[in-house]
């Protein structure tokens, strides 16, 4: 859930991946830095990157794991050719499609489906998909892909089909105006309709998770809305507005208030009295923004997959 997708570490079929060193890194090794960058490659992998002369500091090949940055520094890094290859290249995997024209592509993601090729995911992505399903799309960045899912969520994604609509597309998110709405299951019993307006931020000690995090420490500004659908005994149903898209928002933000999501091995622990669930409990539902090119406001709106209208369904009749 990133928007727009900035600094975030993915592989971009564009080119090499380039990152800005915070300052508040100055003095750490580069392995670490990379590490903390991109939590989701192993500091063994990104160190074989670096020796492997894959890694440029503003501009000059870098071999060394250990060198100390300064922070403000360029980082470029551009993944062994094989792993290149692999993200780039075009598989047939079929598209639950919503909505397409010239200019879009709104896509109902299904639960498992990784949206942007990463460690140990070089392959069998999103955007392997899309690149066999939009000739042509490799020529925009990131394929298109503006903002994202969790692997594990389920729901609603939108793409665009030509560099000015994902111009477009990315202003809209960076306003605040794509409206999106999910479903999510919650731990325990949420007593009423609220928000959380908490900033996140890498968590601090666990470099691969996200946490609510003063601004002060890097935290960005975040808010969920969130309101009661249906209660159960031990979990309750609800819906959650974003109005800014920060990596894992509604599950921290519900963990926060002491409401994991059901079924999430991040931020939840397994509860025995509710049924067990293989991922978190969250489901992308509706979607809204205006169209780059007719100016048109527009909607589109799915229905829970099949696991989650399962779960609900024993839980009512538990």
């Amino acid at each position: 859930m990133n928007d727009p997708m900035e600094n975030s570490g993915d592989y971009s079929p564009s080119g090499p991946l380039c990152l800005t060193v915070p300052a508040s890194c100055g003095g750490r090794r580069l392995d670490q830095v990379l590490a903390e960058l991109l939590p989701q490659h192993s500091r063994n992998r990104l160190q074989g990157w670096v020796k492997s002369g894959c890694v440029q500091i503003d501009g000059q090949t870098e071999d060394e794991p250990k060198r100390k940055l300064l922070g403000g520094e360029t980082l470029r890094l551009a993944p062994p050719a094989d792993a290149r290859e692999q993200a780039e290249a075009p598989e047939d995997i079929p598209l639950d499609i919503v909505f397409e024209d010239d200019t879009l592509l709104v896509i109902n993601k299904p639960p498992g489906l990784v949206v942007h090729p990463g460690s140990g995911n070089w392959s069998g992505t999103l955007m392997n998909a899309l690149l066999h399903h939009v000739p042509g799309i490799e020529q925009i960045p990131r394929a298109g892909i503006v903002h994202r899912l969790d692997k594990d969520t389920s729901g609603l994604l939108v793409v665009a089909k030509t560099l000015e609509a994902q111009t477009d597309l990315v202003r809209q998110l960076q306003a605040r105006t794509v409206k999106r709405q999910y479903l999510a299951l919650a731990a325990g019993q949420v007593k009423r309709d609220n928000g959380v307006d908490a900033p996140i931020g890498r968590h601090p000690v666990q470099r691969t998770k996200m946490a609510v995090v003063p601004e002060s420490r890097g935290g960005k500004p975040a808010l969920t809305w969130y309101r009661i659908l249906e209660k159960f005994s031990h979990c309750t149903l609800v819906e959650c507005a974003l109005e800014t898209g920060r990596t894992h928002q509604i599950r921290v933000h519900m963990a926060s208030i002491g409401h994991p999501l059901v079924g999430d091995p991040v931020y939840g622990k397994r509860d025995p009295r509710l049924p067990e669930f293989h991922r978190q409990a969250l489901h992308a539902t509706r979607l809204g923004l205006v169209h780059p090119k007719s100016g048109l406001k527009m909607q589109w709106e799915v229905p829970m997959p099949q696991d989650m209208r399962d779960l609900l369904e024993q839980l009512r009749y538990a």
